[in-house]
């Protein structure tokens, strides 16, 4: 067996998508938000049997190793390391499972994981003194720095650059890999981070693809500076500490979004495994539809300063735009989160959490507070919010908060619908249709499904059904036609080999049938078929009588009585047959 084909079928696609998704079993399936385009209403189906996924609302679909290029931009080769990696099975050192954009990328890997070593190394030498006296500052423990992997990039400017020309990393890889930067008199390179504390960021299945470095020096800006995008990093879609979180978001089912990495670190230090951060950018819609992935449930915590309380603002909005629950947690004295955890101890931090008040609230404190208590401020700051509550998707939820908003700015009723009629015309809302299903009739989904199950019953069904007349008036009758060419010529009968030879309208009826409900898990896929067959054989037997008798009339009209004999005995046979096999037990 060919490795791929080896290792989709030695793993189960139902856990290898919810390590990203929240998946429900639905009967034969599992249904789930789709993590590739924003709905409210999940309908992305997992099928475990013939193992692929599909999208009704954006049409995505494919294998587990598909799935996992996907969710991870990764190369068709690194998601198939990947998926072998987590499963135990060794990969085939052959070149046909890479290629040259692979091996880049597999290099700058390679030369983040060596980066990290010589920072953590170096943050426990004598020349990451200052770090480490950094650290003891802000009470961050040694398990603490262990388990974040927090290092020093040294001072010297050629710290990376030699290793790297020592492990035989080319100029090309070097340059690309944002770790060096090309000198601009001269040959040579030289470190991106020089003297810097190091904090690595990691994609969700914890590989680090990028670095964040804090200054130590006083008045040294950026005070923080990050990772440029790279083949293996992309700022935009990266959460930091989301593949430590997940597993916490998930079981409490709410994320903590806070500002920065120290916070991150400090939040998680104080048992709030749910806390994330984004990568030293504003808040993206990929970023939120990666933590709706894991939970809809939101408690934003940025600083209490005017940058933190604008940046937050603006969150919300994309929040919103993504369908997110939010609240707002603010803390007081000035207080980031990390110095908050320190000063008033895990237990107080958490039951913070817990109180967390609605984000509308929020908003309209901030709106009152820009616009004064007059009427026309009240006006104006309602229609301030006006926009932030029509990105919400749900148009009960939206009158409700309107409403709400309104009697807490001190608003006539009134004045707020009329205000927010206007609003919703301007707006202009568009629904996206749900994606009309095509009909399969029930007979045609339960063969297919017993077919495609059932590899041991395929040399009795598919002969009997191809000698039939019937399968070519099936409304799936090119999906048959693909499975009577694969038995004939002896290749593999799956979901995949299917799907790959059929056209776009046979793919669409093929993803209906075996979406399909009417196959329950266990059933017996023999006897179902075999009642399907009868049926049709049935139906066949009724039809060739049906025209024989029409045509015995026709011919006992005009004279023929050789021909009329002739059909005469064809049907008492066909009325034989039919007797014998309803006194067998088939349907009449």
């Amino acid at each position: 067996m060919d490795f791929v084909e080896h290792l989709k079928a030695s793993i189960d696609i139902v856990k290898v998508i919810g390590e990203y998704v929240r998946l429900k079993r639905a009967g034969p399936r599992w249904m789930g938000l789709c993590p590739f385009h924003t709905e409210k209403t999940g309908s992305f189906s997992v099928h475990a049997t013939h193992q692929f996924y599909y999208c009704f609302g954006c049409q995505a679909k494919g294998d587990a190793i598909k799935f996992v290029m996907e969710i991870e931009r990764l190369s068709f080769y690194e998601a198939l390391k990947l998926l072998a990696e987590r499963n135990g099975i060794p990969l085939p050192k052959r070149s046909e499972y890479s290629d040259p954009e692979t091996k880049q990328r597999a290099g700058i890997f390679e030369m983040h994981e060596l980066a990290a070593r010589m920072f953590r190394n170096a943050l426990a030498s004598g020349a990451g003194a200052d770090a480490r006296a950094y650290l003891a500052k802000r009470a961050v423990a040694a398990g603490q720095i262990e388990e974040f992997g927090l290092g020093f990039a040294d001072r010297s400017g050629q710290f990376l650059v030699r290793r790297f020309e020592q492990e035989g990393f080319n100029a090309e890889q070097m340059e690309t890999s944002g770790l060096v930067l090309k000198r601009q008199e001269g040959p040579g390179f030289f470190d991106r981070f020089r003297g810097r504390l190091m904090f690595p960021i990691q994609n969700e299945s914890g590989k680090i693809i990028a670095f964040a470095g804090r200054a130590l020096a006083a008045g040294e800006e950026p005070k923080y500076l990050n990772s440029p995008e790279t083949p293996i990093y992309h700022k935009s879609t990266v959460l930091y500490n989301l593949h430590r979180a997940k597993e916490g978001i998930r079981k409490r089912d709410r994320a903590v979004l806070v500002e920065g990495y120290m916070d991150v670190i400090g939040v998680y230090s104080a048992g709030v495994h749910e806390v994330v951060a984004s990568c030293g950018t504003a808040l993206t819609n990929a970023q939120v539809r990666a933590l709706k992935r894991h939970s809809a449930n939101l408690v934003v915590n940025f600083d209490p300063d005017a940058a933190g309380a604008n940046a937050a603002e603006r969150s919300i909005q994309i929040l919103l735009e993504e369908d997110i629950r939010i609240r707002i947690l603010e803390l007081e004295q000035g207080l980031d989160p990390d110095e908050y955890v320190k000063q008033r101890g895990a237990a107080a931090y958490q039951e913070k959490l817990a109180a967390a008040g609605s984000y509308f609230h929020w908003l309209a404190d901030r709106a009152r507070a820009r616009r004064g208590a007059t009427v026309e401020g009240q006006m104006a700051a309602l229609k301030e919010l006006l926009p932030s509550i029509h990105r919400m998707s749900d148009k009960l939820e939206r009158a409700a908060v309107a409403e709400d908003v309104a009697h807490y700015l001190g608003v006539e009723r009134g004045i707020v619908l009329e205000q927010f009629r206007k609003a919703a015309l301007d707006r202009r809302e568009r629904t996206p249709g749900a994606e009309a299903r095509l009909s399969v009739p029930a007979m045609e989904k339960i063969l297919l499904n017993a077919i495609l199950a059932s590899p041991a019953i395929r040399p009795e069904i598919l002969p009997r059904l191809q000698a039939m007349g019937a399968a070519q008036r099936f409304v799936t009758r090119g999906i048959f036609q693909i499975l009577f060419l694969l038995q004939e010529s002896g290749q593999n009968i799956g979901f995949s080999e299917i799907d790959a030879r059929l056209e776009e309208p046979d793919r669409q009826l093929l993803l209906t049938a075996v979406l399909a409900d009417e196959m329950t898990e266990g059933a017996d896929f023999r006897e179902q078929a075999e009642a399907c067959l009868k049926k049709l054989e049935a139906s066949e037997r009724e039809g060739r009588r049906t025209e024989v008798r029409a045509r015995l009339k026709e011919a006992e009209r005009a004279g023929n009585f050789a021909e009329a004999l002739r059909l005469a005995e064809e049907l008492n046979r066909l009325d034989s047959a039919g007797a014998k096999r309803t006194d067998s037990g088939a349907p009449r």
